[in-house]
C-alpha cells in the first residue's frame, strides 16, 4: 500500500491522479483537461502512454472500431498475393481473389482454429490450406475440401465404411467459409476495418481525398520498404509527427528544407491531420525532397508544397510533388511500436528519373532514415519520461500543438465510444508564423 501511495501524484489543470483505475480510462471527466480549447489544454493522460489496461481498451475502442490501414497496394498487387497482419489482437489476411477484387479475412480454419498462414507474406495459386487437417480455401474465403470429413471428399472405396456419416447431422462447407472483414482502398492505401457497424471508408477520410487528388496517389508505385521498431508508445510516434515545435532542436538538416516560417495549417474536415510546407527548400549537404521529376499534372501550389496528413488512427502520409512517403505505426504494447515505411513514386516521376532512379530513390530513403531516426531517439526519451510518476501531463504550446489537440481529441471520443468527424478550418491554407506590418 505505501509503494502504491508514492505512485500517486495530482495532476494539474484538473487532470486527474496517476496512476488511474481502468474503469476511469472510460469516464469524460478523466479527459477533462484535454477537451478544454487548445490554449487552456493539458496533454492527454500519461496512462494513456504506459498503461497495459489503456492499451488493451484502446485496441478495442480504437482499432476494433476504426478503419485501419494494413499494408500498400502494391504489396497485394496480383491474384493470389497476401499480407498477414494483426489487428486489435486478431491475425488478418488481405489478398486478392482471381478477378484482382481485395478481400480480407480473419487468419483462423473455421475447424479447430488453426492459424492458416505464418508468414506475413506471401502467394497462393488458388487457396489456403490449413496445416493442421488441410482444410482449404478459396481467395474468396469459401471452404472448399475437408479431406477425410466426408465421402465425397476423396476416401478410399475400401474405408468408406469407416467415414459414413449418414446417421450424422449434415454438413454444409457453405457454412464455414472463413470469416470475413470489410476492406477498402483509397489512393495507394488499403484499409481494413473489424466492425460491421462503422460507416464507410470514405466518410472519415472527409476531403483529404480531394485534397491530394492531384499527386495521383492511387498509380504510385512502391519503391522502398522499411521497418523500425520503437520503444514508445504509438501516440507518442503520431503526436511527434504532427507538431512543429521540436523541429530546431531535433531535427537540424529538416529544417533546412521545411523551414518554420513555411509551415503551414492545411486542415480540411476528415479524420486526419493536415500541415503542410509551403514554399519547400531546395536539398543541401544534409539531403531533402528534391531529386526525381516532379508530377507534370500538379498545379502550381502543389507542385512546390510538402502536404502532410496524419490520417486517423495511425498512419503519416507525406505527399510531396515527387514522391510519397508512409509511415504505419503499429501498437504491440503500451510503450512498443512496430513501424513500417514505404518510398512511393508515380510512374511518371520514376521515369523521368531514367537509369538514375535507384541512385535517387536511395537519396530520398537515405534523407527519410536521418529524419526518422531522430524522431525515434527522441520518441523513447519521451516514452522514458512519461513513465515516471513525476509527470502529470502538461500544457499545450497553443501555437504548435493544435494538431496534437486534435488527434488527442480524436483519441478521447473513441475511447468514450463517440463517433464524429471533426470539422476543418475556414481557410484552405493559414500560415503558422502572420506577416506582420
Amino acid at each position: 500500500m505505501q509503494d502504491e501511495k508514492r505512485k500517486t501524484v495530482p495532476g494539474p489543470q484538473g487532470n486527474p491522479q496517476r496512476p488511474l483505475a481502468p474503469a476511469a480510462f472510460a469516464l469524460e471527466e478523466t479527459y477533462r483537461a484535454t477537451r478544454l480549447p487548445v490554449d487552456q489544454a493539458s496533454t492527454l493522460i500519461p496512462d494513456a502512454y504506459t498503461s497495459s489496461e489503456f492499451h488493451a481498451l484502446e485496441l478495442e475502442r480504437v482499432f476494433a472500431r476504426s478503419w485501419v490501414p494494413v499494408c500498400v497496394t502494391d504489396e497485394v498487387a496480383e491474384p493470389g498475393r497476401y499480407v498477414v497482419v494483426e489487428v486489435a489482437g486478431r491475425s488478418l489476411i488481405v489478398c486478392r481473389n482471381r478477378e484482382g477484387e481485395l478481400r480480407a479475412h480473419h487468419n483462423v480454419c473455421r475447424h479447430r482454429g488453426t492459424r492458416l498462414c505464418e508468414a506475413e507474406t506471401g502467394t497462393v495459386e488458388r487457396f489456403f490450406q490449413c496445416p493442421y487437417h488441410a482444410w482449404a480455401y478459396d481467395l474468396d474465403g469459401v471452404l472448399l475440401g475437408t479431406p477425410l470429413f466426408t465421402l465425397e471428399a476423396g476416401i478410399p472405396v475400401d474405408q468408406e465404411d469407416a467415414f459414413d456419416i449418414s446417421g450424422v447431422r449434415s454438413f454444409d462447407k457453405a457454412d464455414y467459409g472463413l470469416h470475413p472483414v470489410r476492406v477498402e482502398s483509397w489512393g495507394c492505401l488499403v484499409f481494413v476495418c473489424l466492425d460491421d457497424e462503422v460507416s464507410p471508408l470514405s466518410e472519415e477520410l472527409g476531403d483529404l481525398p480531394e485534397r491530394l487528388a492531384g499527386y495521383r496517389l492511387a498509380e504510385q508505385r512502391l519503391l522502398r520498404r522499411v521497418e523500425y521498431e520503437i520503444a514508445a508508445n504509438w501516440k507518442l510516434v503520431g503526436e511527434n509527427f504532427m507538431e512543429y515545435y521540436h523541429l530546431p532542436w531535433v531535427h537540424p538538416g529538416l529544417v533546412r528544407v521545411s523551414p518554420l516560417k513555411a509551415h503551414h495549417r492545411w486542415q480540411g474536415t476528415g479524420m486526419y491531420i493536415g500541415f503542410c510546407t509551403s514554399l519547400i527548400a531546395a536539398n543541401t549537404d544534409d539531403g531533402g525532397w528534391q531529386g526525381l521529376p516532379a508530377l507534370s499534372t500538379l498545379d502550381e501550389d502543389d507542385a512546390s508544397s510538402a502536404r502532410f496528413a496524419w490520417l486517423f488512427p495511425n498512419v503519416a502520409l507525406n505527399a510531396l510533388p515527387n514522391h510519397t512517403f508512409l509511415m504505419l505505426t503499429r501498437p504491440t504494447a503500451a510503450g512498443w511500436t512496430k513501424e513500417v515505411t514505404y518510398l512511393l513514386s508515380h510512374p511518371e516521376s520514376i521515369a523521368g528519373a531514367g537509369e538514375s532512379i535507384e541512385e535517387e530513390a536511395a537519396a530520398l530513403l537515405a534523407f527519410w532514415d536521418e529524419v526518422n531516426r531522430e524522431d525515434i531517439a527522441i520518441v523513447e526519451r519521451v516514452q522514458q519520461g512519461v513513465i515516471d510518476p513525476a509527470y502529470t501531463g502538461g500544457r499545450m504550446c497553443y501555437r504548435f500543438e493544435e494538431p496534437v489537440h486534435r488527434f488527442q481529441n480524436m483519441v478521447i471520443d473513441r475511447m468514450l465510444g463517440l463517433r464524429r468527424v471533426p470539422a476543418g478550418d475556414a481557410l484552405q491554407q493559414q500560415p503558422m508564423f502572420p506577416v506582420v506590418g
